[in-house]
């Protein structure tokens, strides 16, 4: 785990790719119906957009595909609520320490939000928190996630995933690979965490002073995700929930193995699509705000569904592995570098296909076979 001095924040480490899915490969997304108001425009470091009345959008920088993240800086009672913070590294902190030089010079930070428990979103939470005595506010099921996943580290992979990735179908290759890297990459990206925080749950409202922000809760990509909604000021700051350009990651992980990850991220969309009107402004975790929510909403799902279709056509002409449905699944090559992502992805496609009595799945001698279901 990252220490608890900035002294400790590393300059470089890695950094998983958070999506697998460009737009490119959404063929029922277009662009016709989603506007972006800004632009290709992006705040310059020390620098923030402003979005709405006491709305800022600030952009902190990150390795790897995605390249960054974006933090939303909401004005509350006397000072500024951060939303998401960025990875545990000094190109992050550097970048808060710009914002604090610049835009933020003089404004008090009243709080720090996590929308959920990814790295990028509270890599630098704690540190935040600590060095401005402020508190972290969460949902229940990222805070507690998250604890157990930093709690959860060893030198080695543990035997539960090494038998999770050989069902998938991975070679004995991949699987030692995946041994020997050892099983503290979350960890390596968290600056400690605070030992209490806030809860925030669906529903609630958080007073802001003359904000009022909804808390609206959807899960899939992770257990309890947090989006915020000012509905006065027409806005939806969407997290990874909802994302312009690229899918999030919906995948099955060995903390639940069983579970129906891609059931409840259709779930939530449908939910964000009764709740939430299509005319707000989103302010997306990655990429531009953009405006569009329900046709965006309505592509992501109806992607899914296809690739839901692609597969259970597949697996009626001959039993597959996860590993086999990488084809039907991503349009770029799949590698060691996202090989875990990928396999996590296709197990949830193939366990809602489970679900809905599509496919059936099979032991053999260690690995998982789905068969279509006539």
């Amino acid at each position: 785990m990252a220490g608890t001095d900035e002294d400790n924040i590393p300059a470089v480490s890695g950094s998983p790719d958070a999506s697998l899915t460009q737009d490119d490969s959404f063929t029922a997304t277009s662009h016709a119906g989603l506007t972006y108001p800004w632009g290709d425009a992006a705040p310059e470091a020390g620098e923030t957009i402003g979005i709405a009345n006491g709305i800022g959008w600030a952009r902190i920088p990150m390795p790897g595909s995605l390249g960054h993240i974006n933090s939303w800086l909401l004005d509350d009672h006397d000072g500024v609520a951060v939303v998401d913070t960025g990875i545990c590294l000094t190109m992050c902190s550097d970048a808060w320490k710009a914002l604090y030089a610049g835009a933020l010079r003089d404004k008090r930070i009243t709080r720090v939000i996590g929308t959920h428990l990814h790295p990028d979103h509270i890599g630098l939470a704690g540190w935040i928190a600590k060095k401005r005595q402020v508190k972290l506010w969460m949902t229940r099921g990222e805070m507690l996630t998250a604890r157990a996943i930093v709690a959860d580290s060893s030198d080695s992979a543990p035997d539960e995933v090494l038998v999770q990735s050989r069902a998938a179908g991975w070679d004995e290759e991949a699987i030692e690979a995946q041994r020997t890297r050892g099983w503290n990459m979350f960890q390596r990206m968290i600056f400690t965490l605070p030992r209490s925080y806030v809860r925030i749950a669906d529903g609630d409202v958080l007073d802001m002073g003359a904000h009022r922000w909804r808390v609206v809760t959807g899960s899939g990509h992770s257990p309890e995700h947090a989006c915020l909604w000012n509905e006065k000021e027409g806005v939806l700051i969407s997290g990874d929930q909802v994302l312009p350009r690229i899918s999030s990651n919906v995948s099955v992980n060995i903390t639940e193995p069983d579970a129906d990850p891609l059931g409840e991220w259709l779930a939530s969309i449908d939910k964000l699509l009764r709740v939430i009107p299509a005319d707000v402004i989103v302010c997306p975790a990655h990429g531009e705000p953009f405006k569009g929510l329900h046709v965006r909403l309505m592509a992501l799902r109806d992607e899914h569904r296809m690739r839901l279709y692609n597969l259970a056509e597949a697996a009626a002409k001959a039993p597959m592995r996860a590993v086999d449905a990488f084809p039907l699944l991503f349009n770029r090559p799949i590698g060691e570098h996202n090989r875990g992502l990928a396999t996590g992805e296709a197990l949830a496609h193939l366990k809602r296909l489970e679900v809905e009595g599509r496919v059936q799945r099979e032991d053999r001698g260690g690995v998982w076979w789905y068969h279509g279901i006539a």
